[in-house]
């Protein structure tokens, strides 16, 4: 698959999710960006406004198998990544696989579970398998995790650990719908016969392993990557920010600004690729000092400044 093609299918996946969805497109154009880049996706919204079909619905268009955790106190580990069984026919343990055994996961309100149960996805984002009981099981290719969670200041939720945060590769929210949304929501729940429509599913399992192959091809200049680099660097020397954007943040930006640069039809990265992403992307890994938290510092500040403050490059020749 080459670029054209793939930006024709990001672009026929996206018209296909908006037909259930009631959204603004850039956001569901930046999780289609990080599954493109093999990356996960958190999703943080108060509860009703469309995240579980969003991934639902996302899971179908490309034809993937859903599962789908509801995360509680009392959620243990075992319950996600699946325990061995004794049977007894055979005097043998076998392994059950958990729910984390599909291409997409929905971990709803992630942030319900306490830090052990949230840590069991650490190994499953990061490494493409999980290991129990000394055992070792893949997972299956693509795998890509949708979590939502519930604004911090709810009660009864646990924020999540900076090292599970930065393995997401994009942090974003549905909103609210604008006013013609929410019409077109009462006119669906008002008529049997128009409910949430149908979605049909825009490519199969292979499609998308050849579509997550093609942000590999798309060219980087030299100059777009010192400027990703130097403006994550710079948040590191802003007085507002304890811990800044860290290496592994650094690829991610590298990797989505080339999947947003194949959405867009092109086979190289421009600086208005690098801007689409670099919300979404860097905004949840910094670290705020304590008087910046206090203060209310707004994160999507601190990376406007390191923006501001690298010369964007010229694209000319």
């Amino acid at each position: 698959m080459n670029v054209p093609e793939a930006a024709r299918t990001g672009e026929a996946t996206l018209q296909e999710i908006q037909t259930a969805v009631v959204g603004e497109s850039g956001r569901l154009e930046t999780i289609l960006t990080a599954i493109l880049a093999r990356g996960h996706v958190l999703l943080e919204d108060v509860p009703g406004t469309g995240k579980t079909l969003t991934a639902q619905t996302i899971a179908t268009a490309l034809d993937l198998e859903f599962t789908r955790v509801q995360f509680t106190p009392d959620l243990l580990p075992a319950d996600i990544t699946g325990t061995h069984i004794y049977n007894e026919h055979d005097a043998t343990f076998e392994f059950e696989r958990g729910p984390i055994f599909a291409n997409v996961v929905l971990a709803d309100e992630i942030n319900r579970a306490p830090p052990k149960t949230q840590a069991a996805l650490l190994e499953a984002m990061g490494e493409g398998q999980v290991s129990v009981a000394g055992d070792t099981y893949d997972l299956p290719e693509p795998f890509f995790v949708i979590a939502t969670q519930n604004p911090v200041e709810q009660e009864g939720t646990f924020p999540l650990p900076e090292a599970q945060i930065d393995r997401f590769m994009v942090k974003t929210s549905m909103g609210y719908p604008d006013r013609d949304g929410e019409l077109t929501l009462i006119d669906r729940r008002a008529s049997r016969q128009s409910r949430t429509p149908t979605v049909e599913s825009v490519v199969d399992r292979e499609a998308v392993l050849a579509l997550q192959k093609v942000p590999e091809t798309v060219t980087v200049d030299p100059a777009i990557r010192a400027y990703l680099i130097d403006v994550c660097r710079a948040t590191r020397t802003d007085d507002r920010v304890q811990v800044g954007v860290s290496p592994r943040g650094i690829q991610r930006l590298f990797e989505a600004s080339r999947a947003r640069a194949v959405l867009a039809g092109r086979d190289y990265v421009a600086p208005e690729d690098v801007h689409a992403v670099v919300h979404p992307v860097l905004d949840h890994r910094l670290v705020l000092t304590t008087e910046a938290d206090v203060r209310g510092v707004d994160r999507r500040a601190v990376i406007d400044g390191a923006l501001n403050g690298v010369q964007v490059p010229s694209m000319g020749g």
